[in-house]
């Protein structure tokens, strides 16, 4: 169970990218062989959002890292367009990208989102369609999908939102 969530030092380094390491061979065996390939995210890249702040760990009750994920509130670039669809809003909003389990504890999307929530209550996700597990876990969090983005490299993302689940935390 997470008990603590904080932003992700340079000392956390390693075991977070253990951690995206176990969730890209967990996206491979579920049928989600593309999203995260040439061995997404680099370190170079984690290393920045550790800097700007957008990076956070997930701590279980022993202090394990158990979960990584970046949030950034505010105006994503990629989210500028959308497709065939449209966002519930234009306020503020926070974005979630990146999320990743150890998988050695169940819950971890569900407890980053809710953290999330706390912090800004406008989210807006997006995932690769072939990553079915995410898209279970928007629907059960009552995400509304959105429409199509687009990620820098050119490649297609299905988009969420969702607003208000503050109310169902408390």
């Amino acid at each position: 169970m997470i008990t603590r969530i904080r932003p992700t030092t340079h000392d956390d380094l390693p075991e977070v990218m253990e951690i995206y390491a176990i969730a890209r061979d967990f996206m491979c065996s579920t049928g989600n062989a593309s999203q995260w390939t040439d061995g997404y995210p680099s370190v170079a890249f984690i290393k920045e959002e550790i800097d700007a702040g957008h990076s956070f760990v997930c701590e279980n009750q022993e202090g394990e890292l158990i979960g990584t994920f970046c949030f950034i509130i505010g105006d994503d670039p990629t989210y500028e367009k959308i497709y065939e669809g449209e966002w519930l809003n234009n306020d503020l909003y926070g974005t979630v990208h990146r999320i990743a389990s150890s998988g050695k504890e169940k819950g971890i999307a569900e407890a980053c989102f809710r953290w999330c929530f706390s912090q800004c209550n406008n989210i807006r996700v997006d995932t690769h369609r072939d990553n079915r597990v995410m898209q279970r876990i928007l629907k059960k969090l009552g995400f509304t999908y959105c429409g199509i983005i687009y990620v820098s490299n050119g490649t297609e993302r299905l988009a969420y939102q969702r607003t208000d689940m503050l109310s169902e935390i408390e």
